[in-house]
This record gives C-alpha cells, sequence and structure tokens, in this order.
C-alpha cells in the first residue's frame, strides 16, 4: 500500500523570527509524499527573503490578503495532497509527525480528520504552560462532539483532514479571524467523528507577538459565541461551555500571575 501524499499549508505574515524553523520542521520530516505551500501576505521584514533561500523544496507566494483565513484557503485549494494541514509561521512538527499521521489514516480509512497532542513552547522553544497541555491531553483521549461544544481542546497544529472534506463542507471563514479553527472544528465534526493519534505532533508557539497570547480572553468569547451557532439547542454544552471560559481564562491569568512573580 502506498502511503498517502500529505500538502501541508503555512500562511505568513512578518514572522521571520520563526519561519525558518517552521520550514525546517516541515521539510525536516523526510516525508516522500510531501508538498508544502507556504502563502505570505505580503511582508516586509525579511520573510520573502528567507523563502527564497528554500528554492523549490516549497511552494510560495508573497501578496496582499485579508488574513490569516484568506491565505489558509488560498493554500488549501492550491494543495493536491490526500491529507491536508495548515501550520502556522511560528509553529513547528515534531520529528516523525507526518509519518504517524500517514500511518493512522492508512489504517482508519473511514476516518475523515484527526488530532493527535501537542506542546505549548515558548519563543526560544522552551516548554511552558505544562498544565495546560496536561488538561488537554486529558480531554483529547476520546472524542466527542457534545464535549467539543463545551470546550475547544483539539491543538490545530496537530490536527489533520483528508483533503476531500473540503468538497463536502466548504473551507475556513474567512470572515473569522481569531477561532476560524474551531469553527471549522464543529462544522466538520458534526458530520464525522474525530480520530484520536496517540502521539506528540506539534510544538504550538507562544509569546508576546503572537495573536493568542495578545487577546486570550477575546477568544475565549468568540468560541463561546461559534458553540452556540452549532449547539442546535442544547444547552447543557453551552452551559458548560460558560464554565470552562471562566475557568481557562482562571488558569491563564494565574499562570500569568506566576510567570511575572518568578521574574520579579
Amino acid at each position: 500500500m502506498s502511503r498517502p501524499t500529505i500538502s501541508i499549508v503555512t500562511p505568513s505574515f512578518n514572522q521571520a523570527e520563526f519561519i525558518e524553523r517552521t520550514i525546517d520542521s516541515v521539510l525536516g520530516q523526510g516525508y516522500p509524499g510531501l508538498e508544502y505551500i507556504v502563502v505570505d501576505g505580503a511582508s516586509t521584514d525579511g520573510t520573502v527573503e528567507i523563502l527564497a533561500r528554500f528554492g523549490d523544496r516549497i511552494r510560495w507566494t508573497s501578496e496582499k490578503d485579508s488574513g490569516q483565513s484568506e491565505a489558509i484557503n488560498k493554500g488549501l485549494r492550491a494543495a493536491t495532497g490526500d491529507i491536508v494541514a495548515f501550520l502556522n509561521s511560528d509553529d513547528e512538527y515534531l520529528p516523525g509527525a507526518l509519518f504517524r499521521v500517514a500511518e493512522f489514516f492508512e489504517h482508519n480509512p473511514t476516518t475523515m480528520w484527526a488530532y493527535g497532542k501537542c506542546r505549548i513552547v515558548d519563543a526560544d522553544g522552551d516548554e511552558i504552560r505544562r498544565p495546560i497541555t496536561w488538561y488537554k491531553n486529558l480531554l483529547l483521549r476520546r472524542y466527542s462532539y457534545r464535549k467539543l461544544l463545551s470546550e475547544n481542546f483539539i491543538s490545530q497544529p496537530a490536527t489533520f483532514w483528508r483533503r476531500e472534506i473540503h468538497d463536502e463542507l466548504g473551507y475556513f471563514d474567512e470572515d473569522d479571524h481569531w477561532c476560524m479553527d474551531y469553527e471549522f472544528w464543529l462544522r466538520v465534526g458534526s458530520k464525522h467523528p474525530a480520530g484520536v493519534i496517540d502521539s506528540y505532533l506539534a510544538n504550538f508557539r507562544y509569546h508576546m507577538a503572537s495573536k493568542s497570547a495578545k487577546e486570550d480572553k477575546v477568544k475565549f468569547q468568540e468560541e463561546l459565541r461559534i458553540a452556540k451557532r452549532y449547539a442546535g439547542g442544547a444547552r447543557a454544552p453551552l452551559y458548560l461551555h460558560r464554565l470552562n471560559y471562566f475557568k481557562i481564562v482562571g488558569v491563564y491569568q494565574a499562570l500569568a500571575l506566576l510567570r511575572r512573580a518568578r521574574g520579579a
């Protein structure tokens, strides 16, 4: 049986500090059926020069767009792989991740999408927020749509899906600039149960310039708004989502206080 081909899309804008590490983590997989597409939003910080250095090892464009969601969709529409995913320009795949993803989809031919584990790292690549990772790992052991409605426990960098799913359910919402991944998980999850890959596949980089670091509370509020759209009148998951919102915001605030105290 031949391995499935895999297309990875990286949306990028002014991430010269990290994007080379991101690209190296993808190309360094050594996966034989890899297609790698970088969609840059006309960066002015040296990103384009970095992309050019990789020659024909990647496919890339650099032009203005309306934001991350449009960039992701551009890449996905150009992708030809059996399995697709997007990896932001400051995140990384762990060694062997794509081989584990391919093996999972080979052995689960009816599964349309799947997620694995993901670590959180800082700008230097050191692991942080271990309690958050531990908590997410507890939740992701078994997929449940009701559980997903009550809390977004799926880590975007460690999520992959069959390209044909876009023919059925469309692409990412280009009007959504905060939680386009969660909206897509709910849209897909309402039709297809997710598979679980019990391995660490990626690092999510949390740093002061990242979108997640700037507006955590806004992101969690947007997730609740999206959950309401897909709840279909079910009240219990939304009640739990509200509780989880306060719980998660409280944990993030406590971690921030602890970090400041250690830096004092």
